[in-house]
């Protein structure tokens, strides 16, 4: 039996989105099925939030005009319960934005399928396992 999450893939430059989705894959992981919903803006970031239950999501951290470090930031500000979200970062020197952000996760372009794809599973896995107090 597989497990179904969906992941939003922000970036205003289609070829990033494509990247991202390759890297991770339609099925990453035994068990785990990705559907995928994709943004150019932040507006229609919000809207796909709001209208799809999104486990995942992939940011761009340098898309334009908004940033996926500052979009992240702004979906923990202003959601009271935001998907969890990973910034793609340009370099690791970058990661201390990551903590800026309060991003759950980072990864570095050029996206490595391998560990792409075992960081999200490992992100989304953690979303839906239930905390034990």
């Amino acid at each position: 039996m597989s497990t179904e999450y969906t992941v939003l893939l922000y970036s205003h430059n289609p070829a990033v989105r494509k990247a991202m989705r390759s890297a991770i894959g339609d099925r990453p992981a035994a068990g785990v099925e990705i559907e995928y919903v994709e943004s150019a803006d932040y507006d229609e970031t919000v809207r796909l939030i709001d209208t799809y239950e999104v486990d995942l999501v992939l940011l761009d951290g340098e898309a334009q005009p908004a940033g996926g470090l500052g979009v992240a930031r702004q979906l923990r500000d202003e959601l009271e319960d935001p998907p969890t979200s990973c910034v793609v970062l340009a370099r690791s020197a970058d990661e201390w934005l990551g903590a800026w952000s309060r991003a759950d996760a980072t990864l570095t372009h050029p996206l490595d399928p391998v560990t792409t794809a075992v960081k999200v599973v490992e992100l989304l896995q953690r979303r839906r396992t239930p905390v034990v107090k």
